[in-house]
């Protein structure tokens, strides 16, 4: 099982100014250095570093569960998330939320739940080896924003 970062691609495209999932550019905000998660590295952006907020749909099409919210980069590159194990970014937080989806992108009923941190990495891999899932994503349980996606 594998976390994985936000699409090289599409961060690529944000930085250099191009538009959100909605036509807009990014916003440019200060990080306190707590609650910004970046969805490329799946670290808080440091104190003090400048980050984009923009809206973003991690699915290929518009369909009726392909959730749109807001999401962080390091405005500065940063190198995506390659790491072994639970990401930064899923360690901040008491709680997250998990949701299995098929191969059509649709959100498969029964397998959502808000876990406790210490529980992100077995429940996702518990869904993952579920033959219907094709890819679990990790949400704020808090304010329902994406954090990343799981792959087996």
């Amino acid at each position: 099982m594998q976390f994985e970062p936000y699409d090289p691609d599409f961060t690529a495209k944000i930085r250099s100014g191009g538009p959100d999932a909605y036509g807009q550019p990014a916003e440019r905000a200060i990080s306190t250095g707590q609650g910004t998660p970046c969805r490329s590295c799946l670290k808080d952006v440091p104190a003090g570093e400048s980050f984009l907020i923009l809206a973003a749909r991690p699915f290929p099409d518009i369909q009726p569960y392909a959730e749109t919210g807001p999401i962080f980069f390091c405005e500065k590159s940063c190198k995506p998330w390659q790491g072994e194990g639970t990401p930064p970014a899923l360690q901040t937080s008491p709680d997250y939320l998990v949701k299995a989806y098929g191969a059509d992108n649709r959100i498969l009923y029964g397998t959502g739940a808000v876990v406790p941190k210490q529980d992100v990495t077995p429940e996702v891999e518990a869904r993952l080896a579920d033959a219907r899932v094709a890819f679990v994503d990790i949400r704020s349980a808090r304010n329902n924003c994406f954090l990343t996606r799981a792959w087996s």
